[in-house]
């Protein structure tokens, strides 16, 4: 997503950071190791633009006196290679061209004006996939994002106008299934989301935590 907006990040020892802000919802640094070196992430970070986010992957960070609070505490999930329970009444698709990813975008934003978040540029990116769940005529009405690695598919942004994230799942993980039908999911969720995530066959695996510079 950062580099769909012009922007690079730089992977270090125990983190990937981003000198300059990020897009909207997105982290300016993700921590890869336990016990990271909080002087050192926070300083390769912006902290003077408002927003900054980091995404401390174990949850074994205090960054209170950085001038951060916790914006909220998720659960890592790993769901093993397998098709979904039941099946999807809608047509799945990986959006291929800017008009489909638009109406994705759309779909997804539901009328908050964040839909520009999604550019083009992010078609060019060979490991990520913008899964649409259409209907009959042609309308997103469903999707996801998932990020293909080496070992496992990373998947975010579920989302179903009919229905919420429990509709969306199961075409969700046929989608992946028939792309990558070796490779376990992985994701993270919080609340209700990460319930439902469960009720489709998720296992929690370890903690996360987002925290938000307030200073």
């Amino acid at each position: 997503m950062s580099r769909s907006h012009g922007l690079t990040g730089e992977f270090g020892a125990d983190a990937w950071a981003a000198p300059a802000r990020t897009p909207l919802y997105y982290p300016d640094a993700v921590t890869l190791v336990p016990g990271a070196d909080r002087a050192a992430l926070v300083s390769r970070i912006d902290t003077a633009a408002p927003g900054a986010t980091i995404k401390d992957s174990f949850a074994d960070l205090d960054l209170t006196e950085a001038g951060f609070h916790v914006l909220f505490d998720a659960q890592w999930l790993h769901r093993p290679a397998s098709a979904p329970a039941r099946a999807s009444d809608l047509s799945w698709e990986v959006a291929s061209d800017p008009a489909t990813l638009r109406a994705w975008a759309l779909a997804w934003d539901g009328g908050d004006g964040n839909a520009d978040l999604f550019r083009p540029e992010l078609l060019d990116d060979p490991a990520t996939f913008v899964l649409a769940g259409q209907s009959a005529d042609g309308r997103v009405l469903a999707g996801a994002v998932a990020s293909r690695g080496d070992q496992v598919v990373g998947v975010s942004n579920v989302f179903g106008l009919d229905g919420g994230p429990d509709a969306a799942w199961p075409g969700v993980l046929d989608a992946l299934h028939r792309l990558f039908p070796t490779l376990p999911v992985v994701g993270y969720e919080q609340g209700e989301d990460l319930a439902v995530a469960v009720h489709h066959g998720f296992e929690p695996v370890g903690p996360l935590r987002v925290w938000l510079h307030s200073r």
